[in-house]
């Protein structure tokens, strides 16, 4: 959960970089609107626990802000409305497409504006002006190219709250890349639901492989650009090609592979198996040595037995991944999955403990592989950057966020590598 202020609107975030995009655009829309003394929550319908996490925040929100006008939008809310609306703390509800539409925060009479997410065909890419980039006050920019998800995963409620995919434009994407450049953001990050499902739905039916290639070709001043979570099932020839040829093409990958049991992932309806997996990361590491790769993991999907689960807490070291995120499976209403036979709530504890404990070893290993590199670094905040493959970097001494620097790596804690002497990139 982020939170953020301003003119006396508060803006709070759960869930994705995609949620923090947008809820810039609600920040800029309520300045236009004029809003004031309110507390907007952009909500998430991942896992039941981010459910709780923002009903819980409201509530807390009513007792220190009681005069505020309190709404909520997001996923949660576009998928589940109703249970939102019951809430006696509540002012407005939101559905995803209307959140950030011109005077929708405002009071016009109706408490429930969630409309067909079905129905939506256009994107909110253009809604967050260049100079904002999406995250205010954040070293890097993000850029919405793509949202909704035409794929239906059993466990997976998010299409629900995000719709079909579609596409920002390519030409659109790329004024906006030029714009944040222009403004001093040495990264941009190319962000969506299902990201390599972009340009399906455009005229020509091109891949985000030649959206990447178009960017760095046509906005040459822009230093890094990177990609958010990616599906392993859809990285197509182009994309590899910039992988292995662009150097301003960052060198991370992060893979939706959720487990790494055939059986498990058949079961999830994905569109890969264990052995693709396995393919996929030696070909992007024959096209890219340098990559680093994480991964999204499920710990205990239903039917999930104890070989099943080995085969995913194998599949960290096997595929070399460096980075996890470790979701303890979350029954969702209404997904296929929440109807098969679940796994006991305490394994499922255990094997999440286990599968992040697998994580914390992979980083070590890859932070053992740093010693003695030199790294050009995005610095974040203070005393805090992040390698090209995404690695956190420690560093001493002030430099300003966003500013790229450069040093040898001379440690690290099992987290972050440590930067010694360095100067400006």
């Amino acid at each position: 959960m982020t939170e953020g202020e301003g003119d006396g609107v508060n803006i709070v975030t759960f869930g994705c970089r995609l949620n923090a995009y947008e809820s810039e655009a609600i920040r800029q829309q309520a300045a236009a609107d004029g809003l004031s003394d309110a507390v907007v929550f952009n909500t998430c319908a991942v896992t039941a626990e981010a459910v709780r996490q923002a009903r819980q925040a409201i509530r807390k929100a009513r007792r220190e802000r009681p005069g505020a006008r309190l709404i909520v939008t997001g996923c949660a809310a576009q998928i589940d409305p109703a249970a939102f609306a019951a809430m006696p703390e509540v002012d407005l509800v939101l559905g995803n497409a209307e959140k950030a539409a011109p005077g929708a925060l405002l009071e016009t009479g109706a408490r429930v504006r969630v409309n067909d997410i079905m129905s939506v065909r256009e994107t909110a890419g253009h809604l967050v002006e260049s100079g904002f980039g999406g995250l205010k006050e954040r070293a890097r920019a993000y850029v919405e190219v793509q949202n909704g998800c035409d794929h239906r995963c059993t466990f997976c409620v998010i299409p629900y709250g995000r719709g079909n995919s579609r596409s920002v434009p390519a030409g659109t994407v790329v004024d906006q890349v030029r714009g944040l450049a222009a403004a001093g953001y040495a990264e941009v990050v190319l962000t969506g639901v299902d990201l390599t499902s972009w340009g399906a739905d455009l005229p020509g039916q091109p891949t985000l492989g030649q959206l990447v290639s178009r960017i760095l070709k046509l906005v040459p001043e822009l230093p890094r650009l990177r990609l958010s979570s990616i599906d392993a099932a859809e990285i197509d020839a182009d994309l590899m090609r910039c992988l292995a040829e662009e150097p301003r093409l960052m060198p991370y990958l992060h893979l939706s592979l959720q487990a790494g049991d055939d059986l498990v992932l058949k079961r999830m309806k994905r569109r890969h198996l264990r052995a693709d997996a396995l393919t996929l990361v030696a070909a992007v590491r024959a096209a890219r040595p340098d990559i680093a790769l994480g991964a999204d993991l499920i710990a205990g999907f239903p039917t999930e037995s104890d070989e099943a689960f080995d085969n995913t807490l194998k599949l960290v070291e096997e595929a070399g991944l460096a980075f996890l995120h470790v979701f303890p499976y979350s029954p969702r209403p209404g997904t296929p999955a929440a109807r098969m036979p679940p796994v006991p709530g305490k394994v499922i504890k255990d094997r999440a403990a286990r599968l992040r404990a697998a994580g914390d070893a992979a980083l070590a290993r890859h932070l053992d592989r740093q010693l003695g590199r030199e790294l050009c670094v995005l610095v974040e905040r203070d005393g805090t950057a992040r390698a090209e493959d995404f690695t956190e970097i420690a560093f001493a001494g002030d430099a300003p966020s966003g500013a790229l620097i450069r040093g040898v790596v001379t440690g690290h804690d099992g987290r972050r590598a440590r930067l010694g002497d360095w100067t400006a990139a």
